[in-house]
């Protein structure tokens, strides 16, 4: 069967797992969303493959012809690595272009296992809330403990209180921390959730386009849900639908129990995109100035202090010769931008 047949023949939902060099965890996560599909049969699966260059593609389509997935799992192998939007919409583009596009698109990591139940509490949610354009599952470690957070949007404030973290300081900003710690008995609006587990209605991608290929990873998905927000649709976080989640397994940047690594040159690119993009060059240049004062503080205290330093190798100095005082064009990878999709 082709890609293109598999993928126009879409049910409500089409979930789209982006895999670079993770074949192992797709499987995983494949063999989760096979249970699912018992009692919830309105969904398919788009695996996209990020060029890995290694055996991922003949990993996962082995497993697909093992068990039996081929009605519901479509794997489709990109000869680009253009980073998580450009994958993502390798397989949205398709869908919203067919004949029949699904309602909803489930954006889910590979490093994500949805737990019982978790798709369609998140159908249903966004079915009985129309005006709602984005939805997100409550996170969770592998011991099923919650991971309660989600996101406001990043500004000035937020850039120094993130950079300074003093507790007094920090409460009396709390209203602007982009991290803010979530419920879990009920659902409730935030400025944007993270992409691991993320559902879309199509209506929005027919209102703003597609995701922003100039991102290759980070800030994407809190870029999206700013345009989503801008053109009128709302985002929810609901706990009830609970989706399990192997932090910095798909990006290897991030990991849980692991030293962290120095920040790639792509993470403070994205930032950078975000804040040039939404808000202009001094927006940006007092963000970037507000980090950096908080930030040096920080790290004045700490070593004062004599606090353990939990942050990546040199982040003072990157984010300094990162700012938008020595780069002021906004970063943009060199690849077709994505398809506007309108009514």
């Amino acid at each position: 069967m082709s890609v293109e047949s598999s993928v126009n023949r879409q049910p409500r939902l089409l979930i789209v797992t982006v895999n670079y060099r993770t074949a192992h965890l797709v499987i995983e996560s494949l063999q989760c969303l096979a249970k699912e599909i018992q009692s919830t049969p309105i969904f398919k699966v788009a695996v996209v493959d990020n060029n890995s260059k290694d055996d991922s593609t003949g990993k996962i389509a082995a497993a697909i012809a093992a068990e039996g997935w081929e009605d519901w799992v479509t794997l489709m192998p990109s000869s680009v690595n253009g980073g998580f939007s450009y994958g993502n919409n390798y397989a949205i583009r398709p869908a919203l272009q067919s004949p029949n596009p699904p309602d909803y698109f489930l954006l889910l990591n590979p490093d994500a296992q949805v737990r019982p139940g978790a798709i369609q509490t998140l159908i249903d949610f966004m079915d009985h809330h129309p005006k709602v354009g984005i939805a997100g599952a409550s996170l969770e470690e592998q011991n099923g403990k919650p991971w309660p957070y989600a996101f406001r949007f990043p500004s000035i404030i937020g850039e120094f209180e993130f950079g300074f973290r003093l507790g007094i300081v920090s409460k009396l900003l709390s209203q602007w921390k982009v991290v803010k710690v979530m419920e879990q008995d009920k659902a409730q609006p935030i400025d944007w959730l993270p992409g691991a587990c993320m559902m879309i209605r199509r209506e929005v991608f027919e209102s703003i386009g597609l995701m922003d290929e100039g991102y290759f990873l980070y800030y994407e998905e809190t870029d999206f849900c700013l345009q989503a927000k801008r053109a009128g649709w709302s985002c929810w976080y609901v706990p009830q639908s609970r989706v399990m989640h192997i932090l910095g397994q798909s990006t290897g940047v991030t990991a849980k129990n692991q030293a962290p690594k120095r920040l790639p040159q792509y993470w403070y690119d994205s930032r950078r995109r975000y804040f040039l993009k939404n808000h202009g060059w001094l927006y940006a240049a007092i963000a970037d100035a507000s980090w950096l004062v908080g930030y040096g503080l920080w790290r004045v205290r700490r070593i004062l202090q004599r606090k353990p330093d939990g942050d990546p190798p040199k982040m003072l100095w990157d984010s300094f010769q990162n700012s938008v005082f020595f780069k002021r064009e906004i970063p943009c990878q060199e690849l077709p931008q994505p398809q506007q999709v309108t009514n």
